[in-house]
């Protein structure tokens, strides 16, 4: 009995590959698939560019030797990737079928299917929910220290939470600020043994405990929060130049349950660097790494992912039709 192979599939207008997401891990698998001639169709969401649309300077990105606002960093990505000739598309995925072949992916507007698939949706910080945060969000407030502490050299800043994410911003902190006050919901912290050892150790940290930010003050920048105690439900004042939140992050996974293999916090689970469970899907970015999360390895991450794409994709190609 006759079976299609791929060469009748590509007739009936299969992609050789569809990136969804458009933060630094996506456009760069977008801009190297292009020079791989593999005419990606990118589905970018309909909020597109991922965190650095929340970030103001970024002064750590490769090539850049002035700052370079978020935004326009993502912009430029944008238009170097269309310059090539990559298709985007500014639709969410709604839904995807990873267990049939092409692989199908689908938006509010259609399906499309696709010899391989780059998911490359990143992670979402969580976050306080005030009003204030958001509007002082890259004027104070942020959420990477790694990414944001440098320009806190002799200021005074807050961080909220109590895990291991939280520890470790506290102490890299501390290279810049002159006090750092971890702000901690509960009267115990989280964290790994060893991080609350160094975090604690360290005279330029202090703790306020059982207590929550109920707003971030401030002008045009951080200028210090209102706190709340949640067992005398006092509220006071504290002066601060800068406010990190560091209450762990969610990964943008939803759609892919029961589709790929994802680890209890819901990240993509990778082997041999960018491989999902499914041959021929690939993961780049924050959407499974919770390590890193820089914009310079969610761009690596994406090039790599696109080289072990292209390859699973070839390998497609020359698949000759079974007779």
């Amino acid at each position: 009995m006759r079976r299609k192979g791929v060469e009748e599939h590509m007739e009936e207008k299969v992609e050789k590959l569809v990136i969804i997401g458009s933060g630094p891990a996506g456009l760069t698998a977008a801009i190297y698939a292009c020079r791989a001639d593999l005419e990606p169709l990118v589905y970018m969401g309909t909020k597109y560019g991922g965190q650095l649309m929340l970030t103001s300077d970024v002064e750590n990105f490769p090539g850049f030797p002035d700052p370079v606002l978020g935004p326009d960093l993502i912009m430029k990505m944008k238009s170097q990737a269309e310059r090539l000739g990559a298709r985007l598309v500014q639709e969410d995925v709604v839904k995807v079928n990873f267990k049939t072949y092409p692989f199908e992916v689908y938006t509010d507007s259609g399906v499309s299917k696709a010899l391989s698939v780059i998911i490359a949706t990143g992670a979402n910080p969580r976050r306080l929910n005030l009003e204030s945060e958001l509007k002082l969000m890259g004027k104070g407030v942020s959420n990477c220290a790694v990414c944001d502490g440098f320009f806190f050299r002799g200021k005074k800043v807050a961080v909220v939470g109590g895990g291991d994410t939280a520890m470790e911003e506290a102490t890299f902190l501390t290279k810049f600020a002159t006090s750092v006050k971890v702000i901690h919901r509960r009267d115990e912290l989280r964290a790994s043994a060893a991080l609350r050892k160094e975090a604690t150790a360290d005279p330029k940290i202090s703790f306020i405990w059982n207590t929550v930010v109920t707003d971030v003050l401030g002008d045009g920048k951080v200028q210090g929060v209102r706190t709340k105690d949640l067992k005398t439900g006092r509220e006071d004042e504290l002066q601060v130049d800068g406010l990190f939140v560091a209450i762990g992050y969610d990964p943008n996974t939803d759609i892919f349950r029961g589709q790929i293999e994802l680890d209890p916090k819901g990240y993509a689970v990778v082997k041999n660097g960018t491989e999902s469970s499914v041959p021929g899907v690939f993961v780049a970015g924050d959407v499974h790494d919770f390590r890193y999360r820089q914009a310079v390895t969610a761009s690596a991450d994406g090039c790599k992912a696109l080289l072990d794409a292209d390859k699973f994709i070839k390998q497609k190609l020359e698949v000759k039709v079974v007779s």
